[in-house]
């Protein structure tokens, strides 16, 4: 699987994290940000998402302080099912249930361990289709 990830500064050392983790198994294309310097979470989201709708990537993991911002930036895009997550649970409820193609992590509130769980249920977990499936296609506004 392709995977794209991107993260604001607060996130970076955690995303470098997940990259080893991930890079063993899927081909992972990074957005940055790469230092600790202050950048705008909406610009890394943007990038991130503009590959998983040019089908560049088949999903994408973000990271900013608290999830919220970089979250709310990638729903701002049609097709995208942005989740936030904060622990294993609730990546694979996102993914069963929801579909997500995207996860924003809150790399402030995670350690290495738990943000590992978590993307790994999220690249792991199928999407359970049936009774989902006809929410699922509620969520985009036409």
């Amino acid at each position: 699987m392709t995977i794209t990830i991107g993260c604001d500064h607060a996130g970076v050392e955690l995303k470098d994290q997940i990259i080893n983790q991930i890079s063993k198994e899927h081909d992972v294309f990074d957005v940055g940000t790469y230092n600790t310097d202050s950048v705008d979470y909406p610009d890394i989201a943007h990038k991130a998402i503009n590959r998983l709708l040019e089908k560049k990537a088949e999903r994408v993991i973000l990271l900013c302080g608290s999830g919220n911002g970089i979250n709310m930036t990638a729903n701002k895009h049609q097709g995208v099912r942005s989740a936030l997550c904060w622990s294993k649970e609730i990546a694979e409820l996102a993914r069963q249930h929801n579909d997500a193609n995207t996860i924003a992590l809150p790399a402030r509130y995670l350690n290495t361990k738990d943000a590992k769980e978590i993307v790994s249920a999220f690249l792991s977990v199928k999407f359970e289709g049936g009774r989902h499936l006809n929410r699922v296609n509620k969520i985009n506004c036409a």
